[in-house]
């Protein structure tokens, strides 16, 4: 398809010459006489690209660009000016001109700027899309979870996203740190900047440093040429660092000059390099009992711990288990081609009474198998694997015909303390009661 030009100019021998000259070059050339008409076209016509002398009558140059980039701020302008106003074209490139071109014009010096600039504007144009289909993917309504729980995670994401401070993700494996990371870094200020990822716990320690921080060639055996660090390579934007908890001491001390004085040398290096990185960190440990026992560095906990974020374990969102179970079979059924319409009851049921150790990462993994693997339209209880279905049988309590309300109730609490294991919070919540209605009916059955 060929790109729409718009060439504003009072004289019509410029603007009507540049047409021809243009249109030779194989785009699609629309004129204007002054900067009121070109407005206009800009509004009723998809232009890509515009060509404006800066001395005009009515509207100059200089406010026809100020309202055009106002109204379409990707749209490049390159100005036509005389020897006497270079000064005012160089300050109209500040304010956001592509380029300029002095008259006499050279019309194969304008036709490789206006080339170079549709090229620019096509690969900012595929940027934005990019950017715009990030910030769709990680956004963090796109989270699957609508528990208690997980609408205090998505609260704190939406008000720390915007700003500059460091975040320390808590929660087990499988919990889905990452994607909270992803979501913090891509609704952020940087999210059109880098965003680089370390796993702290795969690397060996002398390895962890370098990528970190860098070396210099001859640094050690091996380091055959300089080598940029993820902190340099993060410069803008934000570093991910992944299982924090098992960075050795040795680095936690480097890694808190970073945070603190914002520079490092690379391995080997003796140059201060300034940087400027937002860092996210997520953990499965406990990192303040960590602090007590002497394995991380206390200031270093603070620097990274400026807002907390706990995901909870799938066994503490139960509720979401539906939801996500929904998601993923309509995401893997179009991965597999498969047209599978949903899950019964039963077997949703059985899902939500499993304790899911290794959570949301293991719900995800079974459903994907079930989906491969099931011949039917519908994922039934006889699909979902053994040890679930195990699970199950053993979190029902079977009450035979003839018992006592009062003997009920007796079994119903004491099952439910059991599963809890003896979590009267728990279990009162379980059940939808009280915590002293619990004990009260506790004195009551005689349970101690």
């Amino acid at each position: 398809m060929k790109a729409k030009l718009l060439v504003v100019d009072d004289e019509k021998n410029i603007r009507e010459g540049l047409q021809k000259a243009l249109n030779l070059d194989g785009y699609d050339v629309e004129v204007a006489a002054d900067g009121m008409v070109a407005l206009e076209k800009l509004d009723d016509e998809d232009i890509d690209l515009v060509i404006t002398d800066l001395k005009m009558p009515q509207l100059s140059g200089e406010e026809l660009m100020k309202d055009a980039l106002g109204r379409y701020p990707y749209l490049p302008i390159i100005i036509l000016t005389g020897h006497g106003t270079i000064e005012n074209a160089v300050e109209a490139m500040r304010n956001g001109a592509y380029d300029f071109i002095t008259k006499p014009l050279n019309i194969d010096k304008l036709s490789l700027i206006v080339k170079r600039a549709l090229e620019n504007s096509s690969l900012k144009r595929q940027n934005r899309e990019l950017l715009n289909q990030l910030r769709k993917k990680y956004s963090f309504e796109n989270i699957i979870g609508k528990s208690t729980p997980m609408k205090k995670v998505f609260e704190t994401i939406e008000l720390v996203a915007p700003s500059r401070a460091n975040v320390l993700i808590y929660g087990e494996s499988g919990t889905g740190k990452e994607m909270i990371a992803d979501a913090i870094h891509h609704n952020s200020p940087r999210e059109d900047k880098s965003y680089i990822k370390v796993h702290c716990a795969a690397l060996p320690e002398s390895l962890l440093e370098s990528e970190l921080f860098g070396h210099e060639k001859g640094a050690f055996t091996g380091a055959i040429s300089r080598k940029r660090g993820r902190f340099e390579l993060a410069h803008l934007g934000t570093l991910f660092l992944d299982e924090v908890g098992e960075i050795p001491p040795q680095i936690q001390v480097k890694l808190l000059r970073v945070i603190q004085e914002r520079e490092f040398e690379r391995v080997g290096g003796e140059q201060p390099i300034k940087v400027d990185v937002r860092i996210i960190s997520a953990t499965n440990k406990n990192l303040k009992e960590e602090v007590e026992q002497g394995n991380f560095r206390e200031d270093l906990y603070y620097r990274l711990d400026v807002v907390s974020i706990h995901v909870p374990p799938l066994r503490d969102k139960k509720d979401d288990i539906p939801l996500m179970t929904h998601k993923f079979i309509e995401e893997f059924s179009k991965e597999n081609n498969k047209e599978i319409e949903g899950i019964t009851n039963g077997a949703l049921q059985a899902l939500m009474s499993y304790k899911w150790p290794g959570n949301v990462r293991e719900l995800r993994n079974v459903i994907e198998s079930i989906v491969v693997l099931t011949k039917a339209s519908i994922i039934t209880e006889q699909d979902l694997p053994q040890y679930i279905m195990a699970k199950d049988e053993q979190s029902h309590l079977k009450i035979p015909a003839g018992v006592s309300l009062a003997e009920a109730e007796k079994r119903m609490i004491l099952f439910t303390l059991q599963n809890t294991g003896g979590n009267k919070t728990k279990a009162s919540e379980m059940l939808k009661i009280g915590r002293k209605t619990l004990h009260r009916k506790l004195n009551e059955y005689g349970i101690a």
